[in-house]
């Protein structure tokens, strides 16, 4: 069995032992690297190329959302997890706009961690519901119709891309689908934000889960 690889990035000795000890003991993950600050962390995501990383966001020498825009930028195709004891709705904007594919909060469960950290690793979104919901603040206010009065209607393939956000996919994972570049794709999504007036691309993929959700097909 291929393992999934995974560099743990945390400043707390105990808490990086707890992570460590968690996934060890799954058959399917294994634990490749450590690092204490947000520097460290980027040397050792450039060295070791693990299919996933769990970020802390509070570190020491360099901030997470700092060493994950860093990451991002020297290999698009990093996954990363952010972990943080903080709920503020400006941090897990500001971690999903730097390129984290997840977010959990410390208190979450061992099973919610591991299943946040295969989905990640696997390419896929992970936002649990009640994070989900900060990034939505600004679109369930108001009714989906009401969010832009008169928007302007989205192409054929900027529809296409905005159903597969709402499934929960990264960049990467349409371009794959749709045959594009992942530079494309982001043109794609920045439009769809323009389009519906809204500012995150955490905003889109609430937005489009709500119309999936709700069965509707005016994207």
């Amino acid at each position: 069995m291929t393992k999934t690889r995974i560099l743990i990035v945390d400043d707390h000795p105990l808490l990086r032992e707890a992570l460590c000890a968690a996934i060890q003991a799954e058959p399917d993950m294994q634990v490749v690297g450590e690092a204490s600050n947000g520097q460290q962390a980027v040397q050792e995501a450039m060295a070791l190329k693990p299919d996933a990383v769990v970020m802390d966001l509070y570190l020491p020498v360099k901030d997470g959302v700092t060493a994950i825009k860093e990451i991002i930028a020297a290999t698009p195709s990093a996954r990363i997890l952010a972990i943080t004891s903080s709920t503020e709705d400006r941090q897990v904007v500001s971690a999903i706009q730097a390129g984290a594919l997840g977010y959990l909060t410390k208190d979450a469960s061992r099973a919610q961690f591991l299943q946040g950290l295969r989905q990640v690793a696997s390419g896929k979104i992970f936002l649990p519901p009640e994070i989900a919901e900060k990034l939505a603040r600004g679109v369930r206010q108001r009714p989906l119709q009401e969010e832009n009065p008169q928007p302007e209607p989205l192409t054929h393939r900027e529809q296409e891309v905005m159903y597969l956000l709402g499934e929960g996919l990264s960049n990467r994972m349409i371009a794959r689908k749709l045959q594009l570049s992942e530079a494309t794709v982001r043109v794609h999504v920045f439009n769809i934000l323009q389009k519906l007036g809204l500012t995150e691309r955490g905003q889109a993929i609430v937005y489009a889960m709500r119309l999936r959700q709700e069965g509707s097909k005016n994207y």
